[in-house]
């Protein structure tokens, strides 16, 4: 399985970069191969200073070895071999009017002393973050992810959106990092899935990434904008910020495993804002989006 699926995030990680440069038509992704010291390594794409996207990364890793410290505290256990692998994008725009975006399909094995299997799962998922909120954006975002899951289980998209919901939440701001999409993680095998089954549910999903974002971007990357409301983006880029770098499983997860540290903060934009206190306009486009932010939405009618 391990093997199966690092040939589908390398196959997709060639889709991906490729479709984004088209869209970006100027800018082209920058390719770093590296190798981790206790094993595995990377294939890392960052995207800079684009028509489109001012900054991007779309990395793949397969990393292996001793569990560390940290992570055998994590999962309640003691010293184990792992190997973990997964492609993991983030992508800023140059314009405000078209949402960041984030995700991340993996797999995760562990084995006891003789190299037996004893554990296994899949996570990922994959998410938008507005500056502005365009209703017919964030439903066709949705639709696409809905319409992943439904082929698999109706029950999925339900679930896996209220665990985006929960799980991209700035407790200490109170308020969700962006719109949401899907989030699941510890998918193993039950009677009703199989690893086989979780790993065609997963790919679908991740086959439908391209599908469900760059029709926004073609939407919205010529639309003409403000420098009030670039200030606005890169004060909203200072709460994605504290998100990664306070909450996210995946940034401390690279961390605490001796990542690379270049692949594990390519998720940072390069222009950002803290302004002190800062609260938008009352009645305003920037008001509306803190607004749907603070109690997140349904954006899919039944």
């Amino acid at each position: 399985m391990k093997n199966k699926f690092y040939q589908y995030i390398l196959q997709l990680q060639n889709q991906i970069t490729s479709k984004l440069e088209e869209v970006d038509g100027v800018a082209k992704f920058r390719e770093d191969i590296w190798e981790r010291p206790e094993g595995g390594g990377g294939r890392t794409r960052v995207i800079e200073n684009g028509n489109v996207f001012e900054k991007g990364g779309v990395n793949i890793s397969a990393v292996h070895g001793k569990l560390p410290d940290s992570m055998q505290q994590l999962f309640n256990m003691g010293e184990a071999d792992f190997f973990a692998c997964g492609l993991s994008l983030v992508i800023h725009p140059k314009s405000p009017m078209v949402p960041t975006v984030h995700a991340n399909w993996r797999y995760f094995e562990m084995y006891d002393d003789n190299g037996n299997v004893i554990n296994s799962w899949f996570g990922g998922g994959q998410d938008i973050t507005p500056y502005y909120i365009f209703e017919d954006d964030a439903k066709h975002f949705h639709q696409t992810c809905k319409t992943a899951c439904d082929k698999h289980n109706p029950e999925f998209y339900p679930k896996f959106k209220k665990q985006c919901d929960t799980y991209f939440w700035n407790a200490h701001r109170n308020e969700a990092r962006g719109l949401g999409g899907l989030f699941f993680d510890y998918c193993k095998e039950t009677e009703t899935m199989k690893m086989e089954d979780w790993y065609n549910f997963v790919t679908e999903v991740g086959n439908s990434f391209l599908e469900a974002y760059v029709p926004i971007v073609e939407r919205r990357k010529n639309l003409e904008y403000t420098a009030s409301q670039l200030m606005w983006q890169e004060i909203r880029r200072g709460r994605y910020v504290e998100f990664n770098l306070v909450h996210d499983k995946g940034t401390l997860f690279g961390l605490k495993t001796n990542g690379r540290i270049e692949s594990i903060l390519m998720s940072l934009p390069p222009h950002v804002q803290w302004v002190y206190d800062h609260h938008p306009v009352a009645g305003s486009e920037e008001e509306k989006l803190i607004k749907v932010l603070e109690n997140p939405m349904d954006w899919i009618e039944d």
